[in-house]
């Protein structure tokens, strides 16, 4: 794992006066969608806007067994998280959902950005997860499923026509759904400051 990101200058004049952070964010990654991607780097922009300080995650993904991968990936995501002692927001991507046990057991909020719905075990720790929790997923995209996702108990956002990466055939329409996600996201933020 590696942890990179600027410390955020906005943080200091936003998060409520005392200069103080609202938290940490964390972006994890998917197996090939780094934290450099649309959805991850407009994600974290939103969250550091909003006054969090934002950590992003990188790594090179073993190839594991489904429990493995979740106990694995749980481990990133406490290594990221460390000795932080205040609010944590995780934002996951794909491969990065696989934390939602981790997130659970600590009630950290979360934002699972195309999350992986075929998954048994991820479905269950997002569905006894206590915090907040923003599901978002493309129609077209195999891991997802829109009634699995509300049953989960977490705000749900469905891009009709995108796939796992939230793409549709057309770049342009593809940009300005990456643009309506990321109000979404920012619009959820700013509800739970």
């Amino acid at each position: 794992m590696q942890i990179g990101g600027p410390e955020n200058e906005c943080v200091r004049r936003l998060a409520g006066g005392n200069g103080d952070p609202l938290g940490l964010a964390v972006l994890l990654p998917g197996k090939d969608y780094p934290a450099t991607m649309p959805l991850l780097t407009f994600a974290g922009r939103a969250a550091s806007q909003r006054g969090w300080r934002v950590r992003a995650v990188s790594w090179q993904a073993p190839d594991l067994g489904v429990n493995e991968t979740i106990d694995w990936v749980g481990s990133e995501l406490r290594q990221a998280v460390g000795g932080f002692d205040g609010r944590v927001l995780v934002v996951a991507k794909s491969l990065g959902t696989c934390s939602a046990d981790y997130a659970a057991q600590h009630r950290y909020d979360a934002i699972w950005l195309t999350p992986l719905l075929r998954l048994p075990d991820v479905v269950a720790a997002m569905t006894r997860h206590a915090g907040r929790q923003f599901l978002v997923g493309g129609s077209e995209d195999p891991a997802w499923d829109l009634g699995v996702a509300r049953s989960t108990g977490g705000e749900v956002l469905e891009i009709d026509g995108a796939n796992h990466a939230l793409f549709v055939p057309d770049a342009v329409r593809t940009a300005e759904l990456h643009v309506d996600v990321t109000r979404a996201i920012d619009q959820w933020l700013r509800a739970g400051q």
